[in-house]
């Protein structure tokens, strides 16, 4: 690779880390709340967790870069707080990318919460544990698998993203030109051999996710209550 090229992969990789980390935090007390209430809003916060999912990606983006903004009203306030747009910004693609993946954190922590269940932390309590240790030392570790799927999953997803980049951040080089957005510079300027390669590793990527992903949930022992 040339050094241009390694720009928009060394971005992506930031942008993918910090998306990581940031879902975990938002995602875990939320799949923990939808995997034990018993609340009529389940099914909605549900369906708004899954949206990212089926709404396509120009839309989200569209109303992301319209929301984030100079005149949009979270845009607005950060404009007053830091003199500097959320839009055209790597901050604002980690918004968007923490929205766009927030289904690919979620659902697969709410799955092994549900497959831990209360059993594991009734016991806990029995013998001493408050919530949060219980929550610390007896169902995260049960809850492993998930995890793992999690951060995998939520990794890749955000390496392949372009229809919500694009809209939020643009094309800055160093800024946010990331890889899908080089891929699509590169075919747009017939650059076929520089897609390729940025393509290729892409693929490539995604397939080993994908095979680690599975190759772990068969040897990690499946949480049964």
């Amino acid at each position: 690779m040339t050094e241009l090229e390694l720009g928009p992969v060394w971005l992506s990789l930031q942008l993918a880390t910090v998306t990581v980390i940031v879902l975990l935090a938002l995602a875990t007390p939320l799949a923990w709340w939808l995997a034990f209430t018993r609340s009529r809003t389940r099914t909605v916060v549900e369906a708004i967790v899954a949206l990212p999912l089926v709404l396509p990606p120009t839309v989200l983006g569209f109303y992301l870069l319209v929301l984030l903004g100079p005149a949009g009203a979270i845009g607005r306030f950060w404009v007053q707080m830091t003199d500097s747009t959320l839009t055209f910004s790597f901050i604002g693609l980690v918004v968007a990318s923490v929205i766009y993946s927030f289904p690919f954190t979620v659902q697969p922590l709410q799955a092994a919460f549900e497959g831990v269940g209360k059993a594991p932390l009734e016991a806990a309590a029995t013998l001493g544990a408050n919530p949060f240790d219980a929550f610390l030392r007896v169902a995260s570790p049960l809850a492993l698998r998930g995890y793992v799927s999690a951060i995998v999953l939520t990794f890749a997803h955000t390496l392949g993203e372009f229809g919500v980049v694009l809209m939020v951040g643009g094309n800055i080089p160093d800024r946010t030109k990331v890889i899908s957005i080089a891929i699509y510079e590169h075919v747009e300027t017939l650059r076929y051999t520089q897609a390729h390669v940025l393509a290729a590793c892409l693929l490539a990527f995604s397939f080993i996710v994908l095979l680690s992903v599975y190759m772990l949930n068969r040897r990690m022992p499946l949480v049964r209550t």
